[in-house]
């Protein structure tokens, strides 16, 4: 069931878009602002906007810059330090998808151990054992990381089968590597992450305190994930204040089909804003989106 505190955001959003379809000029600031949530003690005034935002975004795309504009100034009154990182985030998100290398990274990459591939997991089957989605990015990072031998490797994903609780796709991803030659010394294991936003999270706990030689990662996974991957581990590290660490490159598998919306983006850096519920919300789909009214 959707949280009151997701609904709340949603309404407010509601409302823009009907400001937003009939022009700015019929819709009192002030009946906006009646629909807005009041923020917890917990989440604070910045982390409110910032989540209005971010729906905003996921929902209207540049339809609503005007908007977030504005909003974006309240940030900034209210919080510039979050501002100023929330809106070269933005900027990333609002920028052209990064071009995707398949089944290999590109040339010209550093090979040192300044590089880390990270590789994203794939939920594994119930008794514990890897889909053929994930084998076929583990053959994309095999490839890859013989191109760069002196590159870390990152695996990553927690425990996602449904009857071997003590299998984890991270955990899955390492030994298949060693199994298929690739150098253990060489492999990271991030084994607690649920989500692509807990992805970036953990793994970049682990490399800021066990590797900090490492400034630039190439990520690895299926075409359709790659977007999103980069933006959360551009966005993570922003929200760290890290800005030697970045993404500069990728290589994917080529899926048969499969998309990531905006929304689902949205919902992402909800999470590592540190919203799980409302993120939460947004993953599962527990509202109907298409109950927002559209813009014109």
């Amino acid at each position: 069931m959707m949280s009151k505190k997701t609904k709340a955001i949603l309404n407010c959003v509601l409302s823009i878009a009907i400001c937003l379809s009939a022009g700015m000029g019929a819709c009192a600031e002030k009946d906006i602002a009646a629909t807005m949530p009041e923020p917890s003690k917990e989440s604070g005034t910045s982390r409110m906007i910032i989540e209005k935002i971010l729906v905003l975004y996921g929902t209207y795309g540049e339809a609503a810059s005007d908007r977030i504009e504005e909003l974006m100034g309240e940030l900034e009154a209210a919080d510039a330090p979050a501002a100023e990182k929330w809106k070269e985030i933005l900027n990333l998100w609002r920028a052209d998808d990064p071009m995707i290398h398949e089944d290999i990274l590109p040339d010209g990459l550093p090979d040192t151990d300044a590089l880390c591939i990270v590789a994203l997991g794939f939920q594994l089957n119930p008794d514990g054992s890897m889909k053929d989605e994930l084998i076929h990015r583990l053959e994309t990072l095999k490839r890859s990381a013989e191109k760069y031998p002196k590159a870390r490797i990152a695996c990553t994903g927690g425990g996602t089968a449904r009857d071997n609780h003590a299998a984890t796709e991270a955990g899955e991803m390492a030994k298949w590597l060693a199994e298929n030659g690739i150098d253990p010394s060489r492999v990271i294991v991030e084994d607690r992450s649920q989500t692509t936003a807990q992805n970036a999270v953990f793994t970049l706990d682990i490399l800021e305190d066990q590797f900090p030689q490492v400034s630039e990662l190439a990520i690895v996974s299926s075409d359709y994930h790659i977007a999103t991957g980069t933006l959360l581990f551009n966005a993570e590290a922003i929200l760290r204040g890290n800005r030697d660490l970045k993404v500069i490159s990728n290589a994917a598998w080529k899926a048969t089909s499969g998309t990531l919306s905006p929304m689902f983006q949205a919902g992402a850096l909800v999470e590592l804003l540190g919203d799980r519920e409302t993120a939460y919300d947004i993953y599962f789909n527990t509202y109907n989106i298409h109950e927002i009214l559209p813009l014109s």
